[in-house]
């Protein structure tokens, strides 16, 4: 369940940024106070956090290939407003599909039984979760809360997101 989840919440991201030219990813508008950089930086932590880092620990492949270092400092500290033109909007992309790829098969390997495990202690201790399953429900609701912002920023940066309905006329 939990990955069938985590792997929809994904898939509803995908969807509402894939479309959005990655020339716009830096634009700040007023009324929502964020980027689509920002926003998409932020997941990427966050989805490590929440489902490889207290679940199984630090990851050498990912570290390898993300700064995560300098991603902390822009995407969990800093103000949308101070990470502009910092990181290129594919490498970031890329990085998103990655850890997201990264994230499933961590949830995909766990047993029931590692599921009501407590996390892996990490200096800062996790804020909503005390079991791996927590951990990786709270990141499913976390995407999806950042889906909605990712929705307004589409329509303010792009386009309306298209969901495909039809109208009875």
């Amino acid at each position: 369940m939990l990955s069938r989840q985590t792997q929809d919440a994904y898939s509803w991201l995908n969807k509402l940024i894939d479309p959005i030219p990655y020339e716009q990813w830096d634009v700040l508008p007023e009324v929502v106070e964020s980027s689509v950089t920002w926003q998409v930086g932020h997941l990427v932590m966050s989805l490590y956090y929440h489902t490889v880092m207290v679940i199984v620990g630090h990851q050498t492949d990912i570290l390898l290939q993300v700064p995560l270092k300098e991603y902390n400092e822009l995407f969990t500290v800093a103000a949308p407003q101070k990470v502009t033109g910092r990181v290129e909007a594919p490498v970031l992309h890329r990085h998103l599909l990655l850890m997201q790829d990264k994230s499933l098969a961590v949830i995909r390997s766990l047993t029931t039984e590692e599921l009501t495990g407590p996390l892996i202690p990490t200096p800062v201790p996790h804020p909503i979760a005390n079991t791996r399953f927590e951990a990786i429900d709270w990141n499913i609701k976390h995407t999806m809360w950042h889906c909605g912002q990712l929705g307004l920023l589409k329509r303010v940066v792009h386009e309306r997101f298209d969901f495909g309905l039809k109208i009875a006329k």
